[in-house]
């Protein structure tokens, strides 16, 4: 009996008024009403201090793109290991200066090569101004995006520099931004549509949307307009993958 009371005696002593568990008790901690204030505001300061620097950003973003004359930007992406990727900057609207084409090295770019090269576009283009559209155009298929060698992105595997692009995108677009992805069908089966939820949640707080439509469909036609000379774009379509594509032909 007097083991019995001792060891109840221990645990007597061991209980905290504030709650808190001592590790003699059942070895588990709980945090006390005091900690959990503190976490809360901490979150709260946190939240708080994301506001200001997003409203700031926007503020920037604003004054940056003042101007009747102002075109929000159009970024397209376009790998080196798509066939005669090389001639794509030279099929593209000629009546709209807001399509930034950057061609990179799909064997050997890194995503901060990348991000760097958006940075320097961008600065060039309008000091401060962001993209509202992007055009990634790259080799995958349904439910994966071939972006870098050694970089396949699907739904069960997006690595977080992958959306990294966010951070220059638009504030200031009433509308969400869009990301339109040509060169495969990547909404060929339900992990497509997966893939661009999980990359959606990935650049939140932005609004982003995701679009890849088969390019005979009239939505495809509508993206193609939006970023290339149609006549010339078919041109090069169906010389794509003909040894005998001749450069002149293509101007």
């Amino acid at each position: 009996m007097s083991q019995v009371a001792a060891a109840a005696g221990r645990r007597a002593a061991a209980a905290r008024p504030d709650g808190l568990c001592s590790e003699e008790g059942d070895g588990r901690r709980r945090e006390s009403p005091g900690d959990l204030q503190a976490s809360c505001a901490a979150l709260e300061e946190g939240a708080l201090d994301e506001r200001m620097d997003w409203e700031e950003e926007r503020e920037m973003e604003r004054l940056a793109c003042e101007g009747d004359d102002f075109i929000p930007p159009k970024i397209m992406l376009i790998s080196s290991k798509v066939p005669k990727a090389e001639y794509v900057p030279t099929i593209l609207r000629r009546d709209d200066p807001s399509i930034i084409p950057i061609l990179y090295d799909h064997e050997h770019a890194t995503f901060d090569d990348i991000l760097e090269e958006i940075d320097k576009k961008l600065t060039a283009y309008r000091r401060g101004s962001k993209f509202w559209r992007m055009l990634i155009f790259c080799q995958g298929g349904p439910g994966h995006l071939y972006l870098l060698k050694n970089k396949v992105a699907t739904f069960a595997k997006v690595e977080k520099e992958e959306d990294m692009s966010h951070r220059f995108m638009s504030k200031l677009n009433p509308e969400p931004n869009m990301i339109h992805i040509m060169g495969c069908y990547v909404l060929g089966n339900p992990n497509g549509e997966k893939l661009f939820q999980k990359l959606k949640n990935l650049m939140r707080p932005y609004s982003v949307e995701f679009q890849s439509p088969l390019e005979l469909s009239s939505h495809g036609k509508e993206m193609i307009e939006m970023y290339f000379d149609f006549r010339l774009y078919r041109l090069w379509k169906t010389r794509q993958h003909s040894k005998l594509l001749d450069y002149e032909d293509l101007l």
